[in-house]
């Protein structure tokens, strides 16, 4: 073969390989697509998870009406946990409030039906009593005990009525719990006889923070000690 044309093909084969590997994509543009696949998978899973989180895990909530004041006010914006296992003093609470429950004459609980109630609403309030604990609001003090203590109650803004409802002392019954409003004397609470003991299925959940507005955001988690 001429050596001319081993040169022609050799050169035609170069430029045929030069050609190919400008046709297909460079490295750097192969790592900038993996990077933009991962981002937008990275921002997936995190949308995927935060929207799982405020679907089975936190809810907002607002706030209606002045029965938490001073410590939540008409249109606050709440953090809610469904994931609680127990509740305790101080906890504010969410509840179904769909039926009142009650105690007879021997203590032992009874349901009422509220059914058209105005009180057949959400409600937001304050745990004061657990099941098994012995509750005592004196009408004359106004103080309010908890096996056998008065409660330090830093938080409400009158005195305590006891209601009328519950001849105190009472054991609150398993499953049960007490609750009250901070604003005392405008609060429809257990002292109420369309709301009285809150079931625990009735408890939605716990509030952890208000959210909204800003200027006034705080941690409600923890318990009041």
């Amino acid at each position: 073969m001429p050596e001319e044309y081993t040169e022609v093909n050799e050169k035609a084969a170069e430029a045929t390989g030069a050609a190919a590997n400008n046709e297909g994509p460079s490295d750097d543009s192969k790592n900038l697509v993996r990077d933009i696949v991962e981002i937008a998978e990275s921002i997936l899973i995190n949308i995927f998870v935060i929207v799982m989180i405020f679907t089975y895990l936190l809810h907002p909530v607002d706030v209606e009406g002045p029965s938490m004041n001073n410590t939540l006010n008409n249109e606050d914006r709440l953090l809610m946990s469904t994931v609680c296992l127990d509740y305790s003093y101080g906890d504010i609470v969410i509840i179904n409030n769909d039926a009142a429950y009650l105690l007879d004459e021997n203590n032992d609980v009874y349901k009422k039906d509220i059914t058209g109630d105005r009180l057949e609403e959400c409600l937001v309030k304050r745990v004061i009593a657990k099941p098994g604990q012995t509750l005592e609001i004196d009408p004359a003090s106004h103080e309010v005990k908890v096996d056998g203590v008065v409660l330090n109650e830093p938080y409400i803004k009158d005195p305590t009525s006891d209601g009328g409802v519950f001849n105190y002392p009472i054991t609150i019954p398993e499953g049960y719990y007490f609750v009250m409003g901070d604003n005392r004397n405008n609060s429809a609470d257990s002292r109420n006889g369309s709301i009285g003991l809150i079931k625990r299925d009735q408890i939605y959940g716990k509030v952890i923070l208000r959210f909204s507005p800003i200027k006034e955001f705080k941690i409600l988690y923890k318990s009041v000690k």
